[in-house]
């Protein structure tokens, strides 16, 4: 009887331990999808890049290394330092200039065509680089998104 008290006993006092410790935020990828892109007339495209936080707790983004993809043609590169602070289950945006391939411009020129019903897919994949609140180093954390570019009618050059 006394060895099941004391177990008893040990077991009330892990119990306390675990309970006066602060509930671990879960942690998720963020999004990363294109808000607005603009064309500026030296031919580099200014992409708005938004990022949502999906995880219970706030983070600290710091950078972006992946790629961007038009209509199914070769990649660009996106990479862009930044320091955002996110809360949970919101977004913010950071701004990064680059230089579309040629196909990339022609693809957008012919939708733009179409008016606002031309549309062209693109594909946001790589790694944002963030810091959730209850750890103590940053770490990557790899996104994939998908959607379509559509020109912004009454504002030329300006896609979403």
């Amino acid at each position: 009887m006394k060895r099941l008290l004391g177990w008893v006993v040990v077991l009330v006092l892990v119990a306390g331990l675990v309970a006066c410790g602060p509930p671990k935020k879960s942690v998720f990828p963020p999004t990363v999808s294109i808000q607005e892109m603009r064309t500026q007339p030296n031919g580099e495209w200014r992409v708005t890049l938004r990022i949502q936080n999906n995880s219970y707790g706030s983070m600290d983004f710091t950078s972006l290394d992946g790629q961007l993809q038009v209509a199914e043609l070769v990649p660009v590169r996106l990479h862009t330092a930044f320091d955002l602070d996110i809360p949970p289950f919101a977004a913010d945006v950071t701004q990064i200039n680059l230089l579309p391939t040629p196909e990339m411009t022609a693809a957008l020129k012919a939708a733009a065509v179409k008016g606002s019903a031309g549309s062209v897919p693109y594909n946001v994949t790589g790694t944002a680089n963030a810091k959730p609140e209850q750890e103590k180093a940053a770490r990557d954390f790899s996104f994939h998104g998908n959607d379509w570019l559509s020109p912004v009618p009454g504002i030329p050059n300006t896609w979403r």
